[in-house]
Protein backbone atom coordinates (compact mmCIF):
# COMPACT_ATOMS: atom_id res chain seq x y z
CA UNK A 1 0.00 0.00 0.00
CA UNK A 2 1.45 3.36 -1.03
CA UNK A 3 1.96 5.92 1.76
CA UNK A 4 0.57 8.57 -0.61
CA UNK A 5 -2.79 6.77 -0.72
CA UNK A 6 -2.94 6.76 3.07
CA UNK A 7 -2.26 10.49 3.10
CA UNK A 8 -5.12 11.05 0.67
CA UNK A 9 -7.38 8.81 2.73
CA UNK A 10 -6.61 10.60 6.01
CA UNK A 11 -7.31 14.06 4.60
CA UNK A 12 -10.63 12.89 3.15
CA UNK A 13 -11.49 11.14 6.44
CA UNK A 14 -10.97 14.46 8.24
CA UNK A 15 -12.88 16.61 5.74
CA UNK A 16 -15.57 14.09 4.68
CA UNK A 17 -15.90 16.24 1.58
CA UNK A 18 -14.14 15.34 -1.68
CA UNK A 19 -13.78 18.89 -3.01
CA UNK A 20 -12.43 20.33 0.27
CA UNK A 21 -10.04 17.39 0.68
CA UNK A 22 -8.80 17.77 -2.88
CA UNK A 23 -8.17 21.48 -2.32
CA UNK A 24 -6.12 20.69 0.81
CA UNK A 25 -4.10 18.13 -1.11
CA UNK A 26 -3.56 20.36 -4.13
CA UNK A 27 -5.12 17.88 -6.56
CA UNK A 28 -8.37 17.73 -8.51
CA UNK A 29 -11.50 16.13 -7.14
CA UNK A 30 -11.58 13.44 -9.90
CA UNK A 31 -7.96 12.56 -9.12
CA UNK A 32 -8.76 12.15 -5.44
CA UNK A 33 -11.81 10.00 -6.22
CA UNK A 34 -9.65 7.80 -8.46
CA UNK A 35 -6.98 7.39 -5.79
CA UNK A 36 -9.55 6.45 -3.15
CA UNK A 37 -11.05 3.88 -5.54
CA UNK A 38 -7.58 2.37 -6.00
CA UNK A 39 -7.23 2.10 -2.24
CA UNK A 40 -10.68 0.53 -1.89
CA UNK A 41 -9.86 -1.97 -4.66
CA UNK A 42 -6.62 -2.89 -2.91
CA UNK A 43 -8.45 -3.47 0.38
CA UNK A 44 -11.46 -5.08 -1.25
CA UNK A 45 -14.05 -2.97 0.58
CA UNK A 46 -15.65 0.50 0.43
CA UNK A 47 -14.11 3.05 2.80
CA UNK A 48 -16.64 5.86 2.29
CA UNK A 49 -20.35 5.97 1.61
CA UNK A 50 -22.47 8.86 0.39
CA UNK A 51 -25.94 9.77 1.61
CA UNK A 52 -27.33 12.71 -0.29
CA UNK A 53 -24.67 15.42 -0.22
CA UNK A 54 -22.89 13.98 2.83
CA UNK A 55 -19.97 11.57 2.93
CA UNK A 56 -19.44 9.11 5.79
CA UNK A 57 -16.76 6.63 6.76
CA UNK A 58 -17.78 2.99 6.58
CA UNK A 59 -16.88 0.58 9.39
CA UNK A 60 -13.85 -0.45 7.34
CA UNK A 61 -12.98 3.22 6.85
CA UNK A 62 -13.02 3.83 10.60
CA UNK A 63 -10.72 0.88 11.19
CA UNK A 64 -8.30 2.06 8.50
CA UNK A 65 -8.33 5.62 9.85
CA UNK A 66 -7.30 4.44 13.32
CA UNK A 67 -4.37 2.42 11.96
CA UNK A 68 -3.41 4.96 9.30
CA UNK A 69 -3.14 7.69 11.95
CA UNK A 70 -0.84 5.45 13.95
CA UNK A 71 1.29 4.70 10.87
CA UNK A 72 1.50 8.41 10.10
CA UNK A 73 2.51 9.14 13.69
CA UNK A 74 5.16 6.41 13.76
CA UNK A 75 6.70 7.67 10.51
CA UNK A 76 6.83 11.20 11.92
CA UNK A 77 8.49 9.88 15.08
CA UNK A 78 11.04 7.99 13.00
CA UNK A 79 11.88 11.15 11.05
CA UNK A 80 12.41 13.01 14.31
CA UNK A 81 14.76 10.37 15.67
CA UNK A 82 16.71 10.23 12.41
CA UNK A 83 16.83 14.03 12.38
CA UNK A 84 18.27 14.03 15.88
CA UNK A 85 21.09 11.74 14.74
CA UNK A 86 21.96 14.18 11.98
CA UNK A 87 21.95 17.19 14.30
CA UNK A 88 18.52 18.60 13.40
CA UNK A 89 18.27 22.31 14.18
CA UNK A 90 14.74 22.94 12.99
CA UNK A 91 11.49 21.64 14.39
CA UNK A 92 7.75 22.08 14.68
CA UNK A 93 5.66 21.99 17.84
CA UNK A 94 1.87 21.83 18.11
CA UNK A 95 0.62 22.84 21.54
CA UNK A 96 -2.84 22.80 23.09
CA UNK A 97 -3.29 25.26 25.94
CA UNK A 98 -5.98 26.09 28.49
CA UNK A 99 -5.14 29.77 27.99
CA UNK A 100 -2.65 31.37 25.63
CA UNK A 101 -1.67 33.82 28.38
CA UNK A 102 0.03 30.90 30.15
CA UNK A 103 2.57 30.68 27.34
CA UNK A 104 2.95 34.20 25.93
CA UNK A 105 6.16 35.20 27.70
CA UNK A 106 7.66 31.72 27.33
CA UNK A 107 6.89 31.71 23.60
CA UNK A 108 8.63 35.04 23.14
CA UNK A 109 11.79 34.01 25.00
CA UNK A 110 11.87 30.56 23.37
CA UNK A 111 11.50 32.05 19.90
CA UNK A 112 14.35 34.43 20.59
CA UNK A 113 16.57 31.47 21.48
CA UNK A 114 15.34 29.12 18.74
CA UNK A 115 13.92 31.22 15.88
CA UNK A 116 13.87 28.29 13.42
CA UNK A 117 11.47 26.18 15.47
CA UNK A 118 7.89 26.59 14.28
CA UNK A 119 5.33 26.94 17.09
CA UNK A 120 1.58 26.45 16.71
CA UNK A 121 -0.48 27.15 19.85
CA UNK A 122 -4.22 26.48 20.05
CA UNK A 123 -6.41 27.63 22.94
CA UNK A 124 -8.52 24.58 23.76
CA UNK A 125 -10.60 23.10 26.56
CA UNK A 126 -8.68 20.48 28.56
CA UNK A 127 -10.65 17.58 27.06
CA UNK A 128 -9.97 18.93 23.56
CA UNK A 129 -6.24 19.02 24.31
CA UNK A 130 -6.42 15.46 25.63
CA UNK A 131 -8.11 14.31 22.43
CA UNK A 132 -5.52 16.13 20.31
CA UNK A 133 -2.68 14.41 22.14
CA UNK A 134 -4.21 10.95 21.87
CA UNK A 135 -4.85 11.35 18.13
CA UNK A 136 -1.35 12.77 17.54
CA UNK A 137 -2.65 16.15 16.37
CA UNK A 138 -0.81 17.81 19.27
CA UNK A 139 2.68 17.31 20.68
CA UNK A 140 2.16 18.96 24.06
CA UNK A 141 -0.59 20.27 26.30
CA UNK A 142 -0.60 22.93 29.05
CA UNK A 143 -3.73 22.12 31.04
CA UNK A 144 -5.36 21.84 34.44
CA UNK A 145 -4.34 18.68 36.28
CA UNK A 146 -5.01 15.92 36.97
CA UNK A 147 -5.68 14.73 33.43
CA UNK A 148 -6.04 11.03 34.07
CA UNK A 149 -5.20 8.79 31.15
CA UNK A 150 -2.79 5.88 31.15
CA UNK A 151 -1.48 6.99 27.75
CA UNK A 152 -0.40 10.43 29.01
CA UNK A 153 2.44 11.78 31.13
CA UNK A 154 1.87 14.85 33.33
CA UNK A 155 4.47 17.25 34.75
CA UNK A 156 3.19 19.93 37.20
CA UNK A 157 4.10 23.61 36.77
CA UNK A 158 2.15 25.76 39.28
CA UNK A 159 -1.08 26.14 41.26
CA UNK A 160 -3.87 28.21 39.72
CA UNK A 161 -6.75 29.83 41.60
CA UNK A 162 -9.89 31.61 40.47
CA UNK A 163 -10.66 35.27 41.16
CA UNK A 164 -13.61 37.58 40.59
CA UNK A 165 -13.16 40.34 37.98
CA UNK A 166 -15.67 43.18 37.92
CA UNK A 167 -15.99 46.77 36.75
CA UNK A 168 -14.28 49.21 39.11
CA UNK A 169 -17.51 51.22 39.04
CA UNK A 170 -19.52 48.35 40.57
CA UNK A 171 -20.54 48.78 44.21
CA UNK A 172 -18.57 45.64 45.16
CA UNK A 173 -15.34 46.74 43.48
CA UNK A 174 -13.72 48.03 46.66
CA UNK A 175 -14.26 45.03 48.94
CA UNK A 176 -11.14 42.98 49.92
CA UNK A 177 -12.71 39.61 49.08
CA UNK A 178 -16.02 38.13 47.97
CA UNK A 179 -17.78 34.88 48.87
CA UNK A 180 -19.69 32.60 46.55
CA UNK A 181 -23.05 33.39 48.24
CA UNK A 182 -22.43 37.10 47.61
CA UNK A 183 -21.90 36.36 43.91
CA UNK A 184 -25.38 34.84 43.64
CA UNK A 185 -26.82 38.38 43.53
CA UNK A 186 -24.40 39.54 40.78
CA UNK A 187 -24.98 39.01 37.03
CA UNK A 188 -22.25 36.59 35.94
CA UNK A 189 -20.43 36.05 32.65
CA UNK A 190 -18.82 32.62 32.79
CA UNK A 191 -17.13 29.98 30.70
CA UNK A 192 -19.25 27.31 29.07
CA UNK A 193 -19.47 24.13 31.14
CA UNK A 194 -17.00 22.20 28.96
CA UNK A 195 -14.15 24.36 30.32
CA UNK A 196 -12.37 23.16 33.44
CA UNK A 197 -12.28 26.63 35.03
CA UNK A 198 -16.11 26.58 34.96
CA UNK A 199 -16.14 23.04 36.33
CA UNK A 200 -13.86 24.18 39.18
CA UNK A 201 -16.29 26.97 40.04
CA UNK A 202 -19.35 24.72 39.79
CA UNK A 203 -17.76 22.15 42.10
CA UNK A 204 -16.93 24.84 44.68
CA UNK A 205 -20.52 26.10 44.47
CA UNK A 206 -21.93 22.62 45.06
CA UNK A 207 -19.72 22.21 48.13
CA UNK A 208 -20.87 25.59 49.43
CA UNK A 209 -24.52 24.91 48.66
CA UNK A 210 -24.67 27.87 46.27
CA UNK A 211 -26.29 27.95 42.82
CA UNK A 212 -24.68 30.45 40.44
CA UNK A 213 -26.48 30.96 37.13
CA UNK A 214 -24.65 32.97 34.46
CA UNK A 215 -26.51 35.48 32.35
CA UNK A 216 -24.01 34.90 29.54
CA UNK A 217 -21.69 31.96 28.76
CA UNK A 218 -18.63 32.56 26.55
CA UNK A 219 -15.68 30.53 25.33
CA UNK A 220 -12.79 33.00 25.68
CA UNK A 221 -11.36 34.91 28.62
CA UNK A 222 -10.89 38.07 26.58
CA UNK A 223 -14.60 38.22 25.72
CA UNK A 224 -15.52 37.80 29.39
CA UNK A 225 -13.15 40.61 30.35
CA UNK A 226 -14.73 42.90 27.76
CA UNK A 227 -18.18 42.20 29.21
CA UNK A 228 -16.97 42.96 32.74
CA UNK A 229 -15.42 46.25 31.55
CA UNK A 230 -18.75 47.29 30.09
CA UNK A 231 -20.49 46.64 33.40
CA UNK A 232 -22.57 43.71 32.14
CA UNK A 233 -21.58 41.71 35.21
CA UNK A 234 -18.74 39.94 36.99
CA UNK A 235 -16.64 37.09 35.64
CA UNK A 236 -14.63 34.37 37.39
CA UNK A 237 -11.28 33.67 35.74
CA UNK A 238 -7.85 32.24 36.57
CA UNK A 239 -5.66 34.56 38.62
CA UNK A 240 -2.80 34.14 36.12
CA UNK A 241 -4.95 35.78 33.44
CA UNK A 242 -6.17 38.51 35.78
CA UNK A 243 -2.53 39.33 36.57
CA UNK A 244 -1.81 40.30 32.95
CA UNK A 245 -5.00 42.30 32.48
CA UNK A 246 -3.95 45.91 32.04
CA UNK A 247 -7.39 47.47 32.03
CA UNK A 248 -7.81 50.34 34.50
CA UNK A 249 -11.59 49.85 34.41
CA UNK A 250 -11.52 46.54 36.28
CA UNK A 251 -11.22 45.42 39.88
CA UNK A 252 -9.81 42.01 40.83
CA UNK A 253 -11.35 40.53 43.99
CA UNK A 254 -10.09 37.32 45.65
CA UNK A 255 -12.69 34.65 46.36
CA UNK A 256 -13.29 33.73 50.01
CA UNK A 257 -12.98 31.85 52.22
CA UNK A 258 -10.91 29.57 49.96
CA UNK A 259 -10.66 30.17 46.23
CA UNK A 260 -11.08 27.13 43.96
CA UNK A 261 -7.58 25.93 43.06
CA UNK A 262 -6.07 23.45 40.63
CA UNK A 263 -2.62 22.52 39.45
CA UNK A 264 -1.55 23.50 35.93
CA UNK A 265 0.98 21.33 34.16
CA UNK A 266 2.45 19.87 31.00
CA UNK A 267 0.95 16.79 29.37
CA UNK A 268 2.21 14.67 26.51
CA UNK A 269 1.68 11.18 25.15
CA UNK A 270 3.87 8.43 26.59
CA UNK A 271 4.78 7.16 23.12
CA UNK A 272 5.86 10.62 21.94
CA UNK A 273 9.55 10.85 21.14
CA UNK A 274 10.99 13.87 22.96
CA UNK A 275 12.90 15.29 20.02
CA UNK A 276 15.28 18.22 20.71
CA UNK A 277 12.68 20.89 19.95
CA UNK A 278 10.00 19.41 22.23
CA UNK A 279 12.41 18.55 25.01
CA UNK A 280 13.95 22.01 24.98
CA UNK A 281 10.55 23.70 25.04
CA UNK A 282 9.49 21.60 28.05
CA UNK A 283 12.71 22.48 29.91
CA UNK A 284 12.26 26.15 28.97
CA UNK A 285 8.70 26.23 30.29
CA UNK A 286 9.57 24.39 33.49
CA UNK A 287 12.47 26.75 34.16
CA UNK A 288 10.15 29.74 33.83
CA UNK A 289 7.45 28.47 36.20
CA UNK A 290 9.39 26.33 38.64
CA UNK A 291 12.12 28.84 39.41
CA UNK A 292 9.57 30.85 41.39
CA UNK A 293 8.81 27.98 43.76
Amino acid sequence: MEHRLLDYFLVLAEELHFTKAADRLGITQPTLSHQIKLLEQELGTPLFQRSGKKTYLTSAGNILMEHAQQVHHELAQARLKIGELSGLKRGRLRIGCSGNHLLTESLISFHQLYPDIELTVMELATDETREGLLTNRLDLGVVFLPLEDEQLISRPLFDEELVCIISKHHKLAGIPQISLPELSDVPLILFQQKFLARQMLDQACRQAGVALRPVIELSTMDSQIRMAEQGVGATILPASYAAITRSTDLAIIPLAPAAPRKEVGLVYKKSTFLDPALNQFILHLEARYLQGK
